[in-house]
């Protein structure tokens, strides 16, 4: 049967570790589902935190050809458990939820080949739905310019810009939506490329693609804690990757020939170093903003996830929390 887990919450819940313990009981492999993990070379921004004491090392897989960007997808080997889709893209460029889609939907039926268990870890909500077919996603390319000029616009002026463009669009979108500026630019984006289909930026009409991925059994396993004990965690997280040299990672990116200008540096964990590094802010002026930004990030993350009904939530605050999941995931699993 073609069973698939997910793994599921906000930052510094434990889902890897989890995830690997699980895979060892189930003959599991892992597949990241985090938008800041995909890229190469940030390690300590983005958390891709392996277990106390355990060597991670990556190869390349040996019996596909799987690569994006002319660079050949491998995994990392932990604790025996392969995690696929860590270091995918160069900082430099763009990836899309389409691009993940596609790329963890063939490695999932891979792992099915082999008689293994996928089991998706990770954050990003919208990756985790695109890939298990809950949102649809318009093939109409990104058209990085534009959003970069349209980044700088406040939500009322994002608004404005799509009323004038499809003013259908506007009026069904719901309020969330109407307030999120990712989803303003990227109907924008899709009506500009629908009035001007000839234009470079175009050259297409839009279609909906939705992932095809046949699971037969699947199961969602959500992790969480009140909000005062995440946030604890959340900033030991901090603090702990200010200790293992994040500002040494992000130095030796410049050096190698990175900017603030590229999309991996305008990730959550980075970004913020940037005025410290133009010595505008102190170290601890960082640390308590980056501090701040990510207990914003969980939030909207659990806002996310608690609007999915199929999700079974644990509370990682629990001592026997991981007795329990591996309860639970059981009685799933020998159904």
């Amino acid at each position: 049967m073609r069973k698939l887990l997910a793994i599921v919450g906000p930052t510094a819940t434990g889902k890897t570790t989890l995830g690997i313990s699980l895979a060892k009981t189930f003959n599991g492999e892992l597949i990241s589902a985090d938008s800041r993990q995909i890229y190469m070379y940030l390690n300590i921004g983005t958390g891709k935190d392996m277990p106390n004491g355990v060597e991670a090392t990556f190869q390349e897989c040996d019996t596909h050809s799987w690569n994006v960007r002319d660079k050949q997808i491998g995994y990392y080997l932990i604790d025996g458990v392969k995690i696929w889709l860590y270091d995918v893209v160069d900082p430099s460029l763009r990836f899309s939820a389409g691009e993940y889609m596609r790329l963890a939907k063939s490695i999932i039926e891979d792992i099915w080949k082999r008689g293994k268990l996928p089991i998706i870890v990770g954050g990003t909500g919208f990756y985790i739905k695109a890939l298990l077919g809950e949102q649809e996603l318009s093939s109409v390319d990104a058209d990085w310019e534009l959003r970069d000029e349209l980044e700088k616009l406040l939500v009322v002026e994002l608004q404005q810009k799509l009323n004038d463009l499809d003013d259908q669009k506007l009026g069904i979108m719901n309020d969330s939506d109407r307030q999120n500026p990712r989803r303003l630019i990227r109907a924008i984006e899709i009506a500009k490329k629908i009035q001007n289909p000839t234009t470079p930026a175009g050259g297409q009409e839009s279609k909906i693609q939705k992932s095809d991925l046949k699971v037969e059994s699947l199961l969602k396993v959500g992790l969480s804690a009140d909000k005062q004990e995440l946030y604890k965690k959340i900033d030991q997280r901090v603090e702990d990757r200010y200790k293992q040299g994040i500002v040494e990672e992000i130095k030796e990116l410049f050096k190698n020939g990175y900017s603030w200008e590229d999309p991996g540096l305008n990730s959550l964990g980075y970004w913020q170093w940037k005025l410290y590094l133009e010595g505008k802010n102190t170290a601890s002026e960082v640390i308590e903003r980056w501090k701040y930004d990510e207990h914003k990030y969980a939030r909207r993350q659990l806002t996310y996830f608690k609007k999915d009904k199929q999700i079974v939530w644990f509370d990682i605050s629990q001592p026997d929390n991981n007795r329990l999941v591996q309860d639970y995931v059981h009685k799933w699993y020998d159904k």
